[in-house]
């Protein structure tokens, strides 16, 4: 191909003219990426249920050029949801982030605790994926949809039952998504983030239980927040317009440690 003709050729990352939800957008990996999103074009709305959070959040992008605004919204409660996809504009991205754990042997775990990570962490997945769904069938809209699981919905370890049964679930919901939406032309995908340095665990990882844990990572360390931004855009763009029902996985080689 000719210089001139690689030049002009379409940017296939670009999210221009797209609208893109993002739960769980107040913070972590949701408040980063919205910021990517907007970064590439797209207009963003962030999701959480922390008001102040997320107005700050939406003044940041803005402040880069970005387009952003808010809502609080519960995706744990359904007819607060089913409420908001009724009246809102529609979307071309839905990045489903949110998600809870509650550490703790699941031979101890109180059954309550079980069911708020099903319910936040799969259940509300659910619920936003299917109005998001019918919200882009009604509209004859094309759109793509990203659920945030984990290398733990793939492999396990102890401790956290109830978010890799979670996370798992959501794996699979993703592939029986993508097998039944894409007549609609509708895309479902998975990304599996590995281990990813946030504010929250820092300093577990700055303690010896979580060096030990580094070590066992193929490339020896931790990813950062932006390692996402190229898995994150690949399925949110026409980039990745032939993959559905998949899981893009970016955690250094973790899943093919040795056992």
């Amino acid at each position: 191909m000719a210089d001139d003709q690689m030049m002009s050729s379409p940017d296939i990352f670009s999210l221009e003219g797209k609208r893109a939800l993002i739960t769980g957008a107040s913070g972590g990996l949701g408040r980063h990426f919205a910021s990517v999103l907007a970064g590439r074009g797209a207009e963003v709305v962030l999701a959480a249920r922390r008001a102040q959070a997320l107005d700050q959040a939406c003044l940041e992008i803005a402040a880069m050029g970005g387009k952003a605004q808010s809502i609080v919204l519960d995706i744990a409660d359904g007819d607060s949801v089913q409420r908001y996809f009724e009246n809102a504009d529609g979307f071309d991205i839905i990045v489903n982030n949110a998600g809870i754990s509650r550490p703790g042997p699941l031979i101890d775990l109180a059954e309550e605790d079980w069911q708020q990570v099903i319910d936040v962490d799969l259940t509300a997945a659910f619920r936003v994926c299917q109005a998001s769904a019918r919200k882009m069938r009604s509209e004859a809209r094309a759109g793509t949809i990203i659920n945030v699981a984990s290398i733990l919905g793939k492999r396990v370890t102890g401790g956290v039952g109830a978010y890799t049964a979670a996370k798992a679930g959501l794996v699979q919901m993703t592939r029986a998504m993508a097998l039944e939406w894409a007549r609609y032309g509708i895309r479902v995908n998975a990304l599996c983030p590995g281990y990813i340095a946030t504010d929250i665990n820092r300093d577990f990882f700055g303690s010896d239980a979580g060096k030990a844990l580094i070590k066992r990572v193929p490339m020896r360390q931790l990813g950062s927040l932006t390692d996402l931004d190229g898995p994150l855009l690949l399925l949110a763009s026409d980039a990745g317009r032939f993959m559905t029902g998949t899981e893009v996985v970016a955690d250094g080689g973790h899943l093919v440690s040795g056992l």
